[in-house]
């Protein structure tokens, strides 16, 4: 790894995109901004203590949602809580849902996307946490099943599996035909 050669140069390009990915992961499992953000530098900090344990076999992304749900699973034994699952969609850091990307929609539009998203949201939500885990890394952060299957330290067929029927069960809570895509 370049950084425990000296370039940070690699790592430091890293941080920007690596912080907003993980801060929208601890805020999509459920925490509030404050706790997501000192959670990411948690993560951040750990990556530069253990730079001796990571072993590049795999993507550096898979490695990172590893120690970010390791990160996510002490804060919540810390805390005594479970984990409660709070939105798919990204948030711009204050828990705010981001606007359409087109300006020129009008209300209507904007209400109808609130609404579709509010709908995704609470077929999410009925999902179990290990599906919604699956969805999150293989979906949204858009590792590969390989990735996902060592970061959750499952079986690869439990990760398609679990894919599979997170996958079914979304398009039966939103009312769509199983031969409709969900990309």
């Amino acid at each position: 790894m370049a950084l425990r050669e000296g370039d940070s140069g690699p790592f430091e390009a890293f941080v920007p995109l690596g912080m907003t990915s993980l801060t929208g992961y601890f805020r999509r499992k459920g925490a509030g901004p404050e706790e997501a953000e000192d959670l990411s530098q948690e993560v951040l900090m750990k990556l530069i203590q253990n730079l001796d344990k990571y072993h590049p076999d795999g993507r550096f992304a898979a490695y990172v949602f590893r120690v970010g749900r390791n990160a996510w699973i002490d804060s919540r034994r810390r805390a005594g809580a479970r984990p409660k699952w709070a939105s798919l969609a990204p948030s711009d850091g204050d828990g705010a849902q981001p606007e359409p990307l087109d300006p020129g929609d009008g209300p209507g539009s904007h209400a109808e996307l609130r609404d579709e998203a509010h709908q995704v949201q609470l077929a999410l939500g009925g999902l179990s946490e290990a599906h919604r885990e699956v969805f999150e890394l293989g979906v949204v952060q858009e590792l590969g099943y390989a990735e996902v299957a060592a970061t959750l330290g499952i079986p690869i067929g439990t990760v398609k599996s679990r894919m599979f029927h997170a996958l079914r069960a979304l398009r039966s809570a939103l009312g769509l035909p199983e031969e409709v895509p969900l990309d």
